[in-house]
């Protein structure tokens, strides 16, 4: 056991995983064989880093803690670069065909043979920044209007970020699900389509190629090991990461996939809710978290089909932890690499650690000196104020 953090009061609930095919039927092998094939395309891919925390490891008593960094993504800085732009290319491939009569195909509007049907086409969604970010960024790559929504508490750091890329950048009053609320609305109006990381009634294809891009990161995961972890940490937010995620790692495993922990602020914990009653439930966030990309209080529906089969444990982290965390990372022990992660980055890590500090918790989730334990460094330094404030010793926003 370690004392690397300060002590933490987490929930923790034991799920139920139901047996099913979600993992293979929301998302297929054909989904991820197709997002591998076009984004492995685009320049600039490179597969990021996957390290071994080894002083980490040995300080928590654990046998393995790996670290998928996904700061160097595509230069901006979060795996969203997967997710995003790939699922707008996908957007515009079902609209040109459609206009077009006939088939178009991913390549043929990724170099520009289609730009004056792209430029008529505008994608909108809502963001906490790195999904907006990454669809901004898509659409400057393939020609295409861009509209952003964000919220009253998304850092100005991360709008401008957005705009730099190209997009129109739309700042409400409310939190993040009004400004989804708002994105879906006027896009019905004006004729838009939403690219959007969540799913709705009647609204599945853009978020399954969201999920869908996020498999990239997975592949290189675990065509990089030779057996598979014993326990894989997942941040939660609406749930889409966690679900592409765990699908990839059942397809590619099987029955020998890693126990799937997920992870959520406790001031925005959706799905730690739906776990509790069985089926995806809204939670009503009140206080924002430090974590700005996890400050989700509705699930994709879609992600749930997948993690209500997929998860065996939901737990939650407070916000005294997190900035302990990032500076971890940065500051690290022994000769474990420096890794600048941004603040939603570090919550399976933080959830990780805490846990091995609770001897009960870390009973409870099976972790022992055998464990091998993958988490998923969803973004680098995003926003380069709010990291410097956090290493400056600030603990929150």
């Amino acid at each position: 056991m370690s004392d690397l953090l300060p002590a933490a009061t987490m929930g923790h609930i034991a799920a139920s995983p139901q047996q099913g095919d979600a993992a293979t039927r929301v998302l297929s092998p054909q989904d991820f064989a197709r997002s591998r094939a076009e984004i492995t395309q685009w320049e600039g891919y490179a597969p990021t880093p996957l390290v071994s925390l080894k002083a980490l490891a040995a300080k928590i008593d654990v046998a393995e803690v790996l670290y998928k960094d996904e700061g160097p993504r595509f230069g901006l800085g979060s795996f969203k670069a997967l997710g995003g732009s790939y699922a707008a290319l996908r957007v515009l491939q079902r609209q040109i065909s459609q206009k077009l009569g006939h088939e178009v195909s991913l390549a043929d509007i990724r170099s520009g043979r289609f730009k004056d049907e792209a430029a008529e086409i505008t994608l909108v969604s809502a963001t906490d920044g790195n999904h907006g970010r990454s669809l901004a960024w898509g659409c400057q790559r393939f020609g295409a209007p861009c509209r952003i929504y964000i919220h009253a508490e998304v850092s100005e750091g991360r709008a401008k970020a957005m705009r730099d890329l190209g997009a129109e950048v739309i700042r409400i009053a409310g939190d993040y699900d009004e400004s989804v609320i708002l994105a879906k609305m006027e896009a019905a109006e004006n004729n838009w389509f939403v690219v959007s990381d969540t799913s709705w009634e009647g609204y599945s294809e853009p978020p399954r190629d969201v999920m869908a891009g996020y498999g990239v990161m997975t592949s290189e995961i675990c065509e990089s090991l030779g057996q598979a972890p014993t326990h894989v940490f997942l941040q939660g937010g609406v749930g889409g990461l966690a679900a592409g995620v765990a699908a990839g790692l059942r397809q590619y495993w099987g029955a020998s996939a890693p126990r799937v922990v997920i992870v959520e602020p406790e001031l925005a914990a959706c799905l730690f809710e739906s776990g509790r009653n069985g089926e995806a439930t809204n939670f009503a966030i009140q206080t924002e978290t430090l974590m700005a990309g996890l400050s989700c209080g509705e699930p994709s529906g879609m992600a749930w089909e997948i993690l209500s089969e997929e998860v065996s444990d939901f737990v939650t982290i407070p916000e005294n932890i997190v900035a302990p965390t990032v500076r971890l990372l940065a500051q690290p022990l022994g000769e474990d690499p420096v890794i600048e992660a941004g603040e939603s980055a570090i919550a399976g890590l933080a959830a990780l650690i805490a846990a091995r500090q609770d001897a009960a918790l870390s009973s409870s989730l099976s972790l022992d000196t055998r464990s091998r334990v993958l988490l998923i460094g969803s973004e680098g330094v995003t926003d380069p104020d709010i990291f410097a404030r956090i290493m400056a010793g600030e603990n929150a926003l």
